[in-house]
């Protein structure tokens, strides 16, 4: 699409049970209709044969299979919830035996499907990567070695953060700040949990310029999730900018777009087998529905306009997608500006941007084609260094809010 082109897309006005919202049309369409996918059957598994165990039974957990292959080899089963499906096999079990005893899990995986995630383990310190003697790759299997005991360990692609484990960590974030952030449900899901929404402002919010925030469309993008959250710690930090920040304009926040995706350990999609990131269009599952109908809820009420809007994602390396057309948006200059920002604030730093507008419905596509609105889509490595992700997460909040105070 050329760099002016979303000026020509077609805008349809329609109506969503009872709230009018735009529908916005992409040059290449995505079906984004239900399909059938395959729960997990929750059980515990057992490997007889060496009286070694594995569970499922937790939110967030992956396992769709568990066996022998010999005395030192036990097989664990990981397919997708359905297909076609990106390539990112999550996997997430407790493991455990009757006796001590060292164990090799090879990793399979349905054919083609190679292995992405480095595996964890969670510990009384937290989370921690497994050490890499224990990780073997023997042409394109893995395996991981492991030492059981009688006491479960868990073994998971990523740090687990289940919808309880996000609504516990957004609870205390807002604790004390209840006066003017507001603890809201948009909506049910698939499954029926509800969404919760953050909407933050202080003052009058008629006319308030409104952003927007939303993480966890995919279910094991964790690390976006991490810089999410330290990029809302810093935001929602007590300085010199917050409250003046929070007068001046209205913040939503989505800290959970899929859980249901989320508990069932899905690798992408929600519940009805959709890749929630490729429905910012018609709005045909029920996630993005209840996003667009509480902005366009917001925006209706108080003669607002939606300005600029971040998705935080995981991908194989950081990158910042954006839309490369950016003269028509409200703000113009704020993408070359926060990156510049981000250099300079963090020792040797270099922003990679991939610039180009959307062709297929995702949620900077929406921003930039239904709003006018700045769109950038905040990709954080797979395997990045959790303390970088945090400086990453805060020096970007922080550098946001200077560079919006000082347009006012």
């Amino acid at each position: 699409m050329k760099k002016h082109a979303y000026l020509t897309i077609l805008l349809i006005t329609t109506t969503i049970s009872c709230t009018s919202v735009k529908k916005v049309a992409f040059s290449k369409p995505i079906d984004t209709t239900d399909k059938p996918i395959v729960l997990q059957e929750k059980k515990q598994f057992e490997v007889s044969q060496l009286g070694v165990y594995a569970s499922n039974q937790f939110k967030g957990a992956r396992l769709n299979g568990f066996s022998y292959e010999n005395d030192t080899v036990v097989n664990v089963h990981i397919i997708a919830e359905n297909t076609p499906i990106n390539p990112s096999p999550y996997y997430a079990f407790k493991c455990w035996s009757d006796q001590e005893k060292t164990v090799y899990f090879k990793m399979n995986y349905p054919p083609k499907i190679k292995h992405r995630y480095w595996p964890k383990t969670k510990t009384n310190q937290g989370w921690e990567f497994i050490d890499s003697t224990r990780v073997i790759k023997k042409d394109s299997l893995v395996y991981i070695k492991t030492k059981l005991s009688k006491t479960p360990q868990l073994i998971a692609a990523q740090e687990i953060h289940s919808s309880d484990a996000v609504k516990e960590w957004y609870k205390q974030l807002i604790k004390g700040k209840e006066s003017w952030i507001r603890d809201l449900v948009a909506g049910k899901t698939v499954m029926g949990q509800e969404m919760p929404y953050l909407d933050m402002y202080q003052g009058d919010p008629q006319g308030k310029e409104v952003i927007l925030f939303i993480t966890r469309q995919h279910p094991p993008e964790v690390t976006g999730y991490l810089a999410f959250q330290r990029f809302m710690e810093a935001l929602l930090k007590e300085s010199a900018n917050r409250d003046t920040f929070f007068k001046n304009y209205r913040v939503v926040v989505f800290p959970i777009m899929n859980p249901d995706g989320v508990d069932q350990g899905h690798w992408r999609h929600n519940a009805n087998g959709v890749d929630l990131n490729r429905d910012w269009s018609k709005y045909r599952q029920p996630e993005v529905r209840n996003v667009v109908k509480t902005l366009s809820k917001i925006l209706k009420k108080n003669d607002a306009k939606l300005i600029l809007g971040i998705d935080f994602h995981s991908t194989w390396y950081d990158v910042f997608y954006t839309n490369e057309s950016r003269a028509d948006t409200h703000y113009p200059q704020f993408i070359d500006q926060w990156f510049s920002a981000l250099e300079s604030e963090i020792d040797g730093y270099k922003v990679n941007e991939k610039a180009s507008n959307s062709t297929t419905p995702v949620s900077k596509g929406w921003l930039l084609y239904g709003h006018r609105a700045v769109g950038i889509t905040y990709e954080i490595g797979d395997e990045t260094p959790r303390d970088h992700i945090q400086i990453i997460g805060e020096t970007s909040a922080k550098a946001l809010m200077h560079i919006l105070l000082q347009s006012k």
